[in-house]
């Protein structure tokens, strides 16, 4: 993977990897390697660019990236990256990382802009756990490894199963002959509507037009990464739709 430098605005990316590694350049001044079982944690804010590339000398890659929206009160904070190694909690078959929130008297110490919740539980075969959550969060379970029952539904790899708020636990179960991963993943309902394309997170059609013009003329708001070695410095936008962006349809507004 060589990803050249390449804008964000209005969110945090959330990376995180079960192999491989991956060399993070950023217009903070921040060069970083993401590393399996530690969280990297960059918040666009306002306008942020970064570059992506996998260690050819490491293992395959393999992990997941997650965008998180920042709330209106907080869109346009400034960038900023933060680097976690949570401690693995093994209890009888479980293991537990918990790189977001709090789980299972486990605490992350990185700032997030509304709560959340991240980590990645590992259970041995056949093992079924019962975990303590916030009742005012939405759960998702999403598989990584293993054959996973979670909150009553059958899961292959890949699959995410939703709980909704209300809930003051949540059940999984490993169903395999092997070990299973998957990752925990909730929040409090986002209630404000969107409009995303690309890399940019806004509120509205003239807002994408405006961060899609200001990263073509180089504007300040995204800075530049420096120390980039690729042969794109910097990846082009590509083409706006011939129609108006909207918002994504959100149940909770």
């Amino acid at each position: 993977m060589d990803v050249p430098p390449h804008p964000h605005t209005g969110l945090q990316t959330v990376s995180w990897l079960f192999s491989g590694q991956i060399e993070h350049r950023d217009s903070g001044g921040v060069h970083a390697v993401v590393r399996p079982g530690e969280l990297n944690l960059m918040t666009a804010g306002a306008g942020i660019c970064h570059s992506e590339v996998s260690m050819v000398d490491a293992p395959v890659l393999h992990g997941a990236q997650l965008w998180v929206a920042l709330p209106g009160s907080d869109r346009d904070t400034g960038r900023d990256f933060a680097h976690h190694v949570p401690r693995p909690r093994t209890v009888g078959a479980l293991t537990t990382r918990v790189f977001l929130g709090e789980l299972d008297g486990e605490r992350s110490p990185v700032h997030t802009f509304t709560p959340l919740l991240g980590a990645q539980l590992d259970l041995d075969a056949g093992v079924e756990v019962t975990l303590d959550v916030d009742t005012g969060f939405e759960h998702g379970v999403l598989v990584d490894q293993g054959s996973v029952e979670a909150c009553g539904t059958a899961l292959a790899i890949a699959d995410l199963a939703y709980q909704g708020t209300g809930h003051a636990a949540l059940h999984l179960a490993n169903r395999g002959d092997g070990p299973a991963r998957v990752l925990l993943l909730g929040g409090v309902p986002f209630t404000e509507e969107l409009v995303m394309w690309w890399n940019f997170v806004g509120r509205s059609h003239a807002e994408i037009v405006a961060f899609r013009e200001q990263w073509q003329g180089r504007d300040a708001r995204f800075g530049d990464v420096i120390g980039y070695r690729g042969d794109v410095t910097r990846l082009p936008a590509p083409p706006l739709p011939n129609a108006t962006l909207r918002p994504r349809p959100n149940p909770r507004v």
